[in-house]
């Protein structure tokens, strides 16, 4: 429920895409399983979660906080996608909130649950002839994980107690943290 900013940004190079100056372009989010094996049981995890949990959904826009998005919309039937449309040219950004968490699709073994990861997934659209979105431009994405409050700040002291434990060599094999992001781009 936590609100999260995503800044979209125009990063054409110069003369790239002229067609889409002084347009509108459409991006669709979506929050999907990380990891490959979920992938495969998705579409059932997704029917368990929306048993489980009537009339909630997984991905919202925080529409009163976000910038520059235009016919944000939320399809009933898809709980983990929103999109909307956005001009390019114009400062956007959409704030979104992600309503499950990571350990709600794990199964409970021994108390300490790791949690399974997401990847917020963004793909941009830009319009054809007829006025539909459907001329592929960009795709984005990043891993998350969601957890509830406590379980975030004891996940955290954990992960940071047991960096303190390794060796220089080991720590420079992981990433350092970041107060931002950057998408990486999918192909």
């Amino acid at each position: 429920g936590q609100s999260y900013e995503i800044r979209m940004l125009d990063n054409r190079k110069l003369g790239e895409l002229p067609e889409i100056n002084g347009k509108l372009v459409k991006s669709i989010f979506r929050v999907v399983f990380h990891d490959r094996r979920l992938q495969y049981t998705e579409h059932q995890q997704l029917e368990g979660w929306r048993w489980n949990r009537p009339g909630d959904r997984i991905l919202d826009i925080d529409i009163p906080m976000s910038v520059g998005i235009i016919d944000p919309r939320a399809n009933p039937t898809q709980l983990n996608t929103v999109e909307f449309l956005w001009d390019p040219a114009k400062r956007t950004s959409v704030f979104i909130q992600v309503h499950c968490i990571s350990t709600e699709f794990t199964l409970r073994k021994h108390g300490g649950e790791k949690g399974v990861p997401f990847r917020v997934q963004i793909d941009t659209f830009k319009e054809n002839e007829s006025g539909e979105y459907t001329e592929h431009l960009h795709s984005a994405s990043c891993q998350i994980k969601v957890f509830k409050p406590k379980g975030a700040d004891r996940k955290q002291k954990t992960d940071r107690e047991k960096m303190e434990k390794r060796t220089p060599h080991e720590k420079e094999k992981y990433q350092p943290s970041y107060e931002t992001t950057i998408l990486t781009e999918v192909s």
